[in-house]
């Protein structure tokens, strides 16, 4: 392209440069704390930092002043007013324990006794002479009052047993066989029409 050609006029940039000026911008060479300085912030701040905020986080346990924790009211916060104890409700009284109910005394009924009055005859069916007089002396000596002796009918017997007339009489049948030491009594009207009797056979040992 030639100068004729050229659009623009000529100005001082279309100036040849001296063949020993410098080409370009130059800058000043740079020192060496220029170049090691940004190394140097990073070893030496970055420990420093990092131990202060250590010692800041141990010495305040991770709070910021003023402000507190959950754990703790912040400052200036009112602390609730304690509630006044709710009054104890009186307590229910104790039923009143019932009295057990007095059992009525039981009135002890009185054994039945014998009838030492009652009329026993005493009756030998054995064929032995005396043994009913013998039996009756023994009765009366057992405080029997109204003892008569006699002579009597087995009727197909073969124990001795004393007979009596009815329920009433059976303390005083069973005192008189006991006394003799007779095992057989027998309540029977038709033999002992009233009282006791008492029939001896050959069995009896008196």
């Amino acid at each position: 392209m030639t100068k004729a050609s050229d659009r623009f006029p000529e100005d001082e940039f279309d100036v040849e440069p001296a063949h020993d000026a410098p080409i370009g911008v130059h800058r000043a060479p740079r020192t060496w704390w220029s170049r090691w300085w940004p190394f140097v912030a990073v070893v030496v701040l970055v420990p420093a930092v990092t131990v202060g905020l250590v010692v800041w986080a141990s010495s305040w346990e991770g709070r910021i002043p003023g402000f507190g924790d959950a754990s703790e009211p912040a400052a200036g916060a009112s602390e609730p007013a304690t509630s006044a104890p709710a009054e104890e409700a009186p307590a229910e009284e104790a039923p009143a324990e019932e009295a057990p109910a007095e059992e009525a005394p039981v009135e002890e009924v009185p054994a039945p006794t014998a009838d030492l009055t009652a009329d026993v005859r005493v009756l030998n069916a054995s064929n032995r002479s005396g043994l009913a007089a013998s039996a009756a002396a023994d009765l009366e000596g057992a405080g029997f009052t109204a003892v008569t002796a006699g002579n009597g009918n087995a009727g197909g017997l073969v124990q001795s047993t004393v007979f009596y007339a009815s329920a009433d009489l059976a303390p005083t049948a069973q005192q008189v066989a006991d006394t003799l030491g007779i095992a057989n009594v027998v309540e029977d009207a038709g033999t002992a029409p009233e009282g006791v009797v008492v029939l001896l056979l050959a069995d009896f040992a008196g």
